[in-house]
């Protein structure tokens, strides 16, 4: 993706991401959409939540290529679905590969794409969130249910990242993406 300009409908918040493949990327979509009806997401795991920049996005995403450089591929290991107390986000938690996106948000969250966000960095796929409270539990406990059925593995590999756009109608966009190199031995 050489350039870098969001569609007229784009807003300013930007994330990092890294996209699920399938089958078990496949689930997770239809999990979701079957929870919220009308979420477009595709499923993934956050690496910068959303953000506003400062400069533009090209100068942010040239900081972010350079910084990506000191990363390698790593799998990740999802664990059971649990919902955040505060923000009431129903979602499946990382069991392994945590440690590797906490040292990745940490590293990258600096220069033109630092920002202050509202809740701690917590890697995890979001299944629900902003549900009525009367909705909340049947929710959960669908999540749950429909999550023990998924015969699948539940790793995938973080190998590559995108970053993406807001639109005004609530999608995201790709702008750019980079694959994470191996350094092997010589």
């Amino acid at each position: 993706m050489d350039g870098l300009e969001g569609e007229r409908s784009g807003v300013d918040s930007f994330a990092l991401v890294s996209y699920l493949s399938d089958p078990l990327a496949a689930f997770l979509d239809r999990l979701r959409r079957e929870l919220v009806p009308k979420c477009r997401a595709k499923a993934h795991i956050t690496v910068l939540p959303p953000r506003t920049l400062q400069g533009t996005c090209e100068e942010a995403w040239q900081e972010l290529r350079r910084d990506l450089r000191d990363f390698e591929p790593f799998r990740v290991e999802l664990g059971a679905v649990k919902v955040f107390p505060v923000s009431r986000v129903i979602h499946v938690s990382v069991t392994a590969g945590h440690r590797e996106l906490e040292r990745m948000h940490g590293a990258l969250n600096i220069g033109r794409v630092a920002f202050e966000e509202p809740f701690p960095y917590h890697p995890h796929i979001t299944l629900a969130q902003e549900l009525a409270p009367e909705d909340q539990a049947a929710a959960f406990e669908l999540c749950k249910s429909r999550w023990c059925e998924f015969s699948g593995s539940r790793g995938f590999m973080v190998d590559q990242l995108t970053f993406v756009q807001n639109t005004l109608d609530d999608r995201w966009i790709d702008l750019a993406g980079c694959a994470l190199a191996s350094r092997v031995a010589s």
